[in-house]
């Protein structure tokens, strides 16, 4: 067998080559592989949150009552006594008796519950009759209460005061500012148009704007009881626009 032979001038070149290929062999031998990070898990499911308050949380028996509930990450919501309600809302309410009103919201991540206790007031019975005096005198405090505690009137379908009822509401409240031991009772009021239910939704938002606005003036809320009459009881039954805006009007008078 021949050996070749490399000639002198031709073994530094060689030596050259063979180098270059060892260090690509080692470069390949030292190349790692890029190692794929696992996916993050999903995130948990929330759990529902849930609030539920009164406005006021005593009343009166025949007072309304305003709830308001509000929740998060909840698929449904039911209230004792109202059943299934929406996921965030207010409703009013005229409770009969001192009520626990309980809330349950469910959603994907569980259940979350609220309570709010509204107690009613019931009134005790009737004192006995005062003297026969009393009928003059409360006749005589009517007049001086009325004249300086006007009626505030509203626009059709509104529970808005209007400049004029503002300056009403703010005379009123400076005579009852100056005299703290009288009670005022405020009757909302409707014109005939409507429903018997819409007006009286509306005969009460008129009767608490007129209280809002004595209570912003100084008058103690605790002082003002609300009722609403709706429709039920007009101050001019002839059908025209005059006589309409007799009817639409909150009402102010000595709470005995």
């Amino acid at each position: 067998m021949k050996i070749a032979v490399i000639p002198p001038q031709y073994r530094s070149a060689a030596r050259s080559v063979a180098m270059l290929s060892l260090g690509a062999l080692m470069l390949a031998g030292c190349h790692h592989k890029t190692t794929v990070a696992p996916a993050a898990p999903a995130p948990p499911t929330p759990a529902p949150t849930a609030s539920l308050t009164a406005e006021p949380l005593a009343v009166d028996l025949g007072q309304s009552v305003v709830l308001n509930w509000r929740t998060t990450d909840a698929t449904s919501v039911s209230i004792d006594g109202l059943g299934p309600v929406a996921v965030n809302g207010t409703q009013t309410v005229t409770p009969s008796s001192s009520t626990n009103f309980h809330l349950v919201a469910k959603g994907d991540g569980g259940t979350a519950e609220a309570n709010v206790r509204v107690t009613v007031r019931v009134p005790a019975a009737p004192a006995t009759p005062e003297p026969s005096n009393t009928t003059t005198d409360d006749a005589s405090a009517d007049k001086v209460f009325h004249q300086n505690v006007p009626d505030i009137f509203f626009d059709y379908d509104s529970y808005t005061l209007r400049p004029e009822g503002v300056s009403a509401a703010q005379k009123a409240a400076a005579y009852l500012t100056a005299h703290p031991e009288i009670k005022v009772v405020i009757g909302g009021y409707c014109d005939e148009r409507g429903s018997a239910e819409y007006n009286l939704a509306l005969g009460e938002n008129r009767a608490n704007s007129a209280k809002t606005a004595l209570v912003n003036d100084g008058v103690s809320a605790s002082r003002i009881r609300v009722v609403s009459f709706g429709k039920e009881k007009q101050f001019c039954s002839e059908a025209t626009e005059s006589c309409y805006q007799q009817n639409r009007r909150a009402q102010f008078s000595i709470d005995r």
